[in-house]
């Protein structure tokens, strides 16, 4: 029988409750915050949440709040959840002031943001303001809680690689002790540097109000949730495949990276919120294979080609905006050993194996609403 979006997930989901089952069992019966979990982040955090309450006892219950502002509609995902037990979609700003009677929960997951070069590019003053404006909204209400008697469990902010810029060649693989080599006025800095602030923000915080957060710096991330539309290497490259065109890269192929998929992404965000230290940040992803974006396409064809019968080629392509690689770094990959050891965080998807079950979920969801 053939697999489908819905057999990854699944499996997914499965996958990702098993590897922290005593994590999000510290959750049961609390509340828990999402904000922007209508994005790609959001796609495994909400729905681990919802697939571990199916699996629990009703009384020990995770209650879920996605809170967004839903400015591209409420996903179709997303929209199956609505009405579940536990479940609550709210439709507000994270610029928007939180008010008195805001619920009190016990733990909040701020990946509230633009995450696409393509997106962060056209909106960079709404970029910079989830990054900062909006967080600092969120740790103010945290301390608003602790001086009311009932403080935080734990709280998690998204940060990014993208915070060591494109560092310097004996600094790759990257640890987080690498203080970066960023461009505060290039053509990515709404990104970087807001991110960059929204951690000094955090630790900040976290040392003058004891505030419980944490950093998480996601390094290539791929894998369902990652809308086709989002401009992202490899929904850019699983959408020509789809249309059968072949597959275009707009550089001539030699940067790498690591990939991390999403279901293992996910554990690691969730064991850095639950068992993560106050004010640290880590670096989430997988250390090898470092390969190339000519690599990376070459192993799409392949895969596609054993699933679709997919018989294009790749081919090489000047970018139409000319500062579309400015700032670009040539190599990525994290050293992941905190997260090794403090957390027991253990990525196990290999990239073939990734990159296959990526194909399957956009051959169910080919199409997406652009921003």
């Amino acid at each position: 029988m053939m697999t489908t979006a819905r057999d990854v997930v699944d499996r997914d989901l499965d996958y990702v409750c098993d590897a922290l089952t005593g994590e999000l069992a510290t959750l049961g019966g609390e509340k828990l915050l999402i904000t922007g979990g209508a994005g790609f982040l959001g796609y495994y955090m909400v729905q681990a949440v919802v697939h571990w309450n199916r699996l629990h006892d009703p009384a020990r219950r995770i209650g879920l709040t996605v809170m967004d502002n839903f400015m591209r509609g409420v996903p179709p995902w997303l929209m199956e959840l609505e009405g579940q037990p536990g479940v609550t979609l709210l439709r507000r700003s994270i610029l928007d002031p939180l008010p008195e009677d805001f619920p009190d929960f016990q733990a909040v997951v701020h990946a509230a943001g633009i995450a696409s070069p393509i997106y962060y590019r056209r909106h960079p003053i709404e970029t910079m303001d989830a990054n900062v404006t909006g967080l600092r909204q969120l740790l103010d209400g945290c301390v608003a809680r602790g001086e009311r008697g009932n403080p935080l469990r734990a709280m998690l902010y998204f940060s990014t690689s993208e915070i060591y810029g494109d560092p310097t060649p004996e600094n790759i693989p990257t640890p987080e002790t690498y203080r970066g080599n960023v461009s505060c006025t290039g053509p990515r800095a709404c990104y970087d540097e807001s991110k960059r602030f929204g951690e000094t923000l955090c630790v900040s915080f976290a040392q003058v109000h004891d505030v419980p957060v944490k950093v998480a710096r996601p390094f290539n991330n791929y894998g369902p949730g990652l809308k086709i539309s989002d401009g992202r290497v490899i929904p850019d490259f699983a959408r020509d495949i789809l249309a059968g065109r072949d597959i275009v890269m707009k550089s001539d192929g030699s940067p790498t990276r690591t990939f991390c998929y999403a279901s293992d992404a996910v554990v690691g965000y969730y064991k850095v919120l639950l068992r993560g230290r106050n004010g640290e940040a880590y670096n989430i992803g997988v250390e090898s294979p470092e390969i190339s974006m000519r690599d990376l396409a070459d192993r799409l064809v392949r895969i596609a080609g054993d699933l679709f019968g997919y018989t294009g080629r790749v081919v090489c392509q000047a970018e139409a905006h000319e500062d579309y690689l400015v700032d670009n770094p040539n190599r990525r990959c994290p050293v992941i050993t905190k997260a090794r050891t403090e957390l027991a965080y253990d990525p196990r998807i290999g990239i073939d194996e990734g990159l296959e079950r990526s194909m399957i979920w956009y051959g169910g969801n080919r199409n997406a609403e652009d921003l």
